[in-house]
């Protein structure tokens, strides 16, 4: 191959992930653009906030079920046609939200969204690592993810700067077009993905019969909790700083993105170059002390907005080397163990809401407020724990084995 054809199918790979990214862009925004509409979503369909807010964790929660179910009945689909179907349902589905005139039909496109983004998440998290050489999975993973990345920074805010300037509708309504286009597009250019053989249910299950697989979800559910809980009720968190203007908390939140971003790219090839286990170590411990101090600056929101640009690097840069360890443990079930990746994701989206609400009640001697990075800063240590207990079984060793040399500990995933 001359150089001239390796530059261009470099570049059609780049293409290729770029649009699951898009696509992956669609869903994350359809999950948290919900929370900057809520007061006029409730007003428009005469109903209460609290109504709306229970929509988050309704779409959460079928994607988190539904995602394993579509893996296992749609495993012989061909990959491209099974996402682009996917996106095709959000935006049908998002569609039916945006000119909804009851919260019945509002929540019943929640519902039908949700089944797409269940059909079209796994599917192109477990496509992307396939499309590079295995060295460079995590550049793979890296470049998919940034499309969670981005609906968390620039989908909610300009999400929420599209509704100020007219109606809630037309941001849904918008993201609905947008879920069509990437759709066709997808469709056309992502072909040619590999579909991997056919995997039964008790094959399905019985990757959670494996040791790490589970305890590496089950920090993949605590660590989203604990991004969550802080990222949906961040307004009261940074109520002092910013006196409860909507445009300044719109700005810590388009930092914290910007921080998500860098987080992303750089965790790709440093999970290529160090491994899972010392970017995970390094992401969640330093996210834990971040969120540990932003009590004690709370007031301050030069220092906040600082803390929020070190608190998306360190939150988004786990979570390609957890995919990467995931799909490293048992390679052959790493379609399995994403879809599971995927429950676990949105399972902490859903519990995130009412662990905050229930936080913001009081927590000691601290107000609610205070108390709920605290509370963030914990479930990021008890999901550290949780991952890295996931690697002990691999480094015990039988009577009479000889131990593993030092390096080759380091290059475990």
């Amino acid at each position: 191959m001359t150089v001239i054809e390796q530059s261009y199918s470099s570049r059609i790979v780049t293409l290729r992930l770029g649009i699951l990214a898009a696509g992956l862009f669609v869903v994350g925004t359809n999950a948290f653009v919900i929370a900057g509409l809520l007061g006029r979503i409730a007003d428009g369909l005469h109903t209460t906030e609290a109504r709306v807010g229970y929509s988050i964790t309704l779409y959460s929660l079928i994607v988190a079920v539904a995602s394993p179910i579509v893996s296992i009945v749609f495993a012989s689909m061909d990959r491209t046609r099974l996402m682009a179907g996917g996106l095709a349902v959000i935006a049908i589905g998002t569609a039916i939200t945006a000119i909804a005139p009851s919260l019945a039909v509002f929540e019943l496109g929640r519902v039908l969204a949700a089944f797409g983004g269940a059909a079209l998440v796994p599917a192109a998290t477990a496509a992307a690592p396939t499309l590079l050489p295995p060295d460079q999975r995590g550049r793979a993973l890296a470049i998919a993810a940034l499309g969670f990345t981005l609906a968390t920074a620039l989908g909610s805010p300009v999400g929420t700067a599209l509704a100020a300037g007219g109606d809630w509708r037309l941001p849904l309504g918008a993201l609905a077009v947008l879920g069509a286009v990437v759709a066709v597009v997808l469709a056309v250019v992502v072909r040619g993905v590999p579909v991997g053989p056919v995997i039964g249910v008790r094959e399905r299950l019985g990757a959670l019969r494996g040791r790490a697989i589970v305890l590496t979800l089950v920090a993949v559910l605590v660590l989203t909790t604990a991004f969550n809980v802080v990222y949906i009720f961040s307004a009261p968190v940074t109520a002092k700083a910013t006196a409860g203007s909507s445009g300044l908390l719109a700005i810590l939140l388009l930092l914290y993105g910007v921080g998500g971003i860098i987080g992303t790219n750089l965790s790709g090839r440093l999970t290529d170059r160090l491994g899972s286990r010392t970017v995970v170590a390094i992401g969640l411990s330093g996210e834990a002390v971040v969120l540990a101090i932003l009590p004690l600056v709370e007031g301050s929101y030069a220092t906040l907005a600082v803390g929020f640009v070190l608190w998306g690097v360190l939150a988004f840069g786990v979570v390609v080397p957890v995919q990467h360890r995931l799909v490293g443990i048992e390679p052959k079930v790493a379609g399995i163990a994403l879809s599971w990746y995927s429950t676990a994701m949105y399972v902490g989206i859903a519990l995130a809401p009412i662990l905050g609400a229930a936080v913001l009640g009081g927590f000691g001697s601290l107000p609610g407020a205070s108390a709920v990075p605290l509370v963030g800063a914990a479930l990021a240590v008890i999901a550290l724990a949780l991952f890295l207990l996931g690697f002990v079984r691999s480094r015990q060793v039988t009577a009479g084995e000889k131990r593993k040399p030092s390096h080759d500990l380091h290059t475990e995933v």
